[in-house]
């Protein structure tokens, strides 16, 4: 009977270790849902980052490639324009872009109005 006791015991204390070490210990259930959490974040980052490679590579291909490519980006990166193209630059007026109304905004019938 006494030895009963001390294998029940042992089985109770054996029982005990092991939840522990499922619960708390390395490579717990807390720790595992952890890691598969990071996994996903992961996975979604890794996806983003196949979309901006494969956009870049669609890029590079179109650069080898295609001369209207490098056409548009001599145009719009380098400024550059054609041999008898001709250029025209728009600026705006600075009083324009402060907010400031010009007088030659304001409607023609505005200075008619007060002199009657």
């Amino acid at each position: 009977m006494r030895a009963m006791r001390w294998v029940l015991l042992g089985l109770v204390l054996l029982l005990g270790w092991l939840q522990y070490r499922l619960w708390f210990g390395i490579g717990s259930a807390g720790e595992v849902a952890a890691l598969e959490a990071q996994v996903e974040h992961q996975r979604r980052e890794n996806g983003g980052l196949e979309e901006r490679n494969a956009a870049l590579a669609a890029e590079v291909r179109d650069l080898k490639e295609g001369v209207a490519a490098v056409e548009e980006r001599a145009r719009s990166e380098l400024g550059m324009i054609k041999p008898g193209e001709v250029f025209y630059r728009v600026v705006e007026d600075p009083a324009q872009r402060a907010g400031t109304p010009d007088k030659a905004d304001e409607p023609a019938g505005a200075d008619a109005g007060e002199r009657d």
